[in-house]
């Protein structure tokens, strides 16, 4: 319980760093936010991103698995940033348009999987 908790709190960090990169990146092509509660804002989508993700994402994957299957898993994009622009819908400050959300989802994406593998390499070490 505690290590889904911990893992729970790393993606919500990792999301929020991951949305504020992207949101820096594509400023002023389909992401605006409210420069003045940018920390609030930021962990507050992290959150929604993660919450959706866990929730929603599978029923998705599911359900998409044929569109999937069909372009050999380029779909999953499309499928990242409907999350993305999902979870934007329910953050008061941040605006994020669908194909803006679809390159967001993308650099989430690519940010995730640096850090988590920086993470899993210090992990291994230490077992050493």
């Amino acid at each position: 319980m505690q290590k889904q908790l911990l893992v729970f709190l790393l993606r919500w960090v990792f999301n929020s760093f991951g949305l504020w990169i992207a949101a820096r990146l594509l400023s002023g092509h389909g992401v605006t936010y409210d420069p003045t509660q940018v920390f609030i804002t930021f962990l507050t989508a992290g959150f929604m991103l993660s919450v959706v993700n866990a929730v929603l994402k599978p029923i998705l994957l599911i359900l998409s698995l044929p569109a999937i299957l069909l372009t050999v898993g380029l779909f999953m994009i499309i499928v990242n940033g409907f999350m993305v622009w999902l979870a934007s819908l329910f953050v008061p400050g941040l605006e994020v348009t669908f194909w803006a959300a679809v390159l967001a989802g993308i650099i989430i994406g690519l940010i995730n999987f640096v850090l988590t593998s920086l993470l899993e390499s210090q992990e291994s070490e230490a077992k050493k």
